[in-house]
């Protein structure tokens, strides 16, 4: 039986032929379009050859030089009868060379990384051998994203950096940056600079003397991360949470709260009753600052302002905040919350940033309406997307429901790390992730940006437990949004082959039942 190609996430066509490509490693070339790919793939070759074989790399046969008599040649090709042909790319494996062309540099890198996989499957004994194969790919949503929550424990630029890299591996190609929250707050600003002297800290009780979390990015750091994303082909959308979730701003500024405080950054993990005062205006001049530092680390488009759980109890207590509500015209103060978003919304724009929210976004938002642009991200369920989508919304769908929050059990067992919320996440769970409902009409579908899964950390303290709760849950998301196609006795088989590459580049795993 002629061997297969186990990649994921699944291609949409692929086609055998007769007979096998065997070579040394082959070198990369291509047609003068695409060098900084080129560079990008061979560094990383090198790279994963040398962790898969811990380094030794005589060790395997493989003198680290690539063999100059057969090359993987890239080239540009225009696919105009091709979905999506930004990110198309064809791979053709011949017994004499293996070749990719693509329209652009996102195109050629996808295809890049499928060969990628491959040589890390199938290069033993310093030989690559694979069977002759045309495959033709595109992907179904623009938007295939993973997040990673940095605000409730410190994880590493170089932690960071390494999961963009493998987030490639599989098509994702937007990685969202939590880096705020009422636990911590990451991100340099600097005519703010208590954020991070003050708010970048908090308790931590795990040990047995009490110390300290801390931790936040400098400005080389995040400069570091966007370029290295950027040339993987990810972009980076930062996340600054706001009007609630807002702890680690209040014990910096205390004069941005309704009380006046005192205030702490929690060690405690939920949702607080402290939110930024509706009716200070000085905490808009924050958001310019933020806004602005943003803009200035960020080159993508787009900026997540958070807008989720906020509690009212402040707001509904306090003087300024009621003033403001009749100023407004407004009659409860859940209604603040969708005038700020607003006005968030607007600085923004004047930024040429699009802003994205959690689904509460939407509530209470008769008065002062969502700016049609702005994306919706749900995560209450699908509900929230689906009546965005039906507004006019562009949204990305993200639900809790369907396997796509990561620091939720793999299964509900005592020994497996994570929380339970409606059950717990398995494998089977994650890759029966639909963006689109049965619910959506065809203009409501055509929203549809894509799907996301997102790695909370509450209860991840260390990165290497956070790769067991993504791996490989992540690669059934990548493939959910990839591909229409999907077949999870397939995705199964595939990932069988797939698990050794995570191995390889020593990446921790889930290793349990798949459903």
């Amino acid at each position: 039986m002629k061997k297969q190609l186990s990649i994921i996430p699944r291609p949409v066509s692929v086609k055998y032929g007769e007979g096998v490509f065997q070579s040394a490693m082959p070198s990369i070339k291509e047609d003068g379009n695409f060098a900084k790919e080129i560079e990008t793939v061979t560094g990383q070759l090198r790279g994963d050859l040398r962790c898969k074989m811990r380094g030794d790399l005589k060790k395997m046969g493989y003198s680290g030089q690539f063999d100059e008599k057969k090359s993987v040649f890239c080239s540009k090709e225009i696919f105009n009868d091709l979905k999506d042909a930004d990110e198309t790319y064809k791979l053709t494996i011949t017994t004499e060379k293996i070749s990719i062309t693509a329209a652009s540099g996102k195109g050629l890198y996808n295809g890049l990384q499928t060969f990628r996989q491959l040589v890390l499957s199938e290069f033993r004994d310093g030989m690559l051998t694979l069977p002759c194969a045309e495959i033709i790919d595109y992907p179904r949503f623009s938007w295939r994203g993973f997040m990673l929550d940095c605000a409730r424990y410190f994880y590493s630029a170089a932690f960071v950096k390494n999961l963009i890299d493998i987030l490639s591996l599989h098509h994702i190609n937007r990685f969202h940056w939590h880096l705020t929250d009422d636990q911590g707050w990451r991100l340099p600003v600097a005519e703010y600079p208590l954020l991070t002297e003050i708010g970048s800290k908090r308790q931590d009780y795990r040990r047995v003397w009490m110390s300290h979390i801390s931790g936040f990015y400098t400005a080389k750091e995040i400069d570091e991360v966007v370029e290295y994303a950027a040339v993987r082909h990810v972009e980076v959308v930062p996340e600054i949470d706001l009007p609630g979730h807002a702890s680690a701003i209040l014990a910096s500024y205390p004069g941005l709260g309704c009380t006046g405080g005192p205030y702490r950054v929690e060690d405690r993990f939920g949702i607080f009753e402290d939110v930024l005062c509706a009716g200070n205006d000085q905490i808009f001049d924050l958001a310019e600052k933020i806004f602005d530092a943003l803009a200035g680390f960020f080159p993508f488009g787009y900026v997540h302002i958070g807008g989720d759980e906020v509690r009212y109890n402040r707001w509904n207590d306090c003087p300024k905040c009621q003033k403001r509500l009749r100023e407004l015209g407004l009659k409860k103060p859940e209604e603040l919350q969708s005038w700020i978003t607003f006005k968030l919304t607007e600085m923004l724009a004047k930024r040429k940033k699009t802003a994205i929210g959690w689904d509460e976004v939407l509530d209470d938002s008769e008065k002062f309406k969502l700016p049609k642009e702005t994306v919706v991200m749900s995560w209450r369920g699908s509900e929230g997307g689906i009546r965005a989508s039906g507004l006019g919304h562009p949204v990305i769908m993200s639900p809790n429901t369907a396997g796509c929050y990561l620091d939720y059990k793999h299964l509900d067992e005592p020994e497996e790390p994570g929380q339970l919320f409606e059950g717990a996440a398995s494998v089977y769970k994650s890759y029966s992730l639909e963006p689109v409902t049965p619910e959506m009409s065809k203009e409501a579908a055509s929203r549809i940006l894509g799907g996301q899964c997102n790695m909370w950390s509450e209860l991840i303290y260390a990165g290497k437990i956070a790769e067991y709760m993504i791996f490989p849950r992540l690669c059934a998301i990548a493939e959910a949004v990839w591909t229409e196609d999907k077949d999870f006795e397939d995705f199964s088989a595939r990932l069988a082959v797939h698990r050794e590459r995570l191995d390889n580049l020593g990446i921790n795993q889930y290793r349990g039942h798949l459903r």
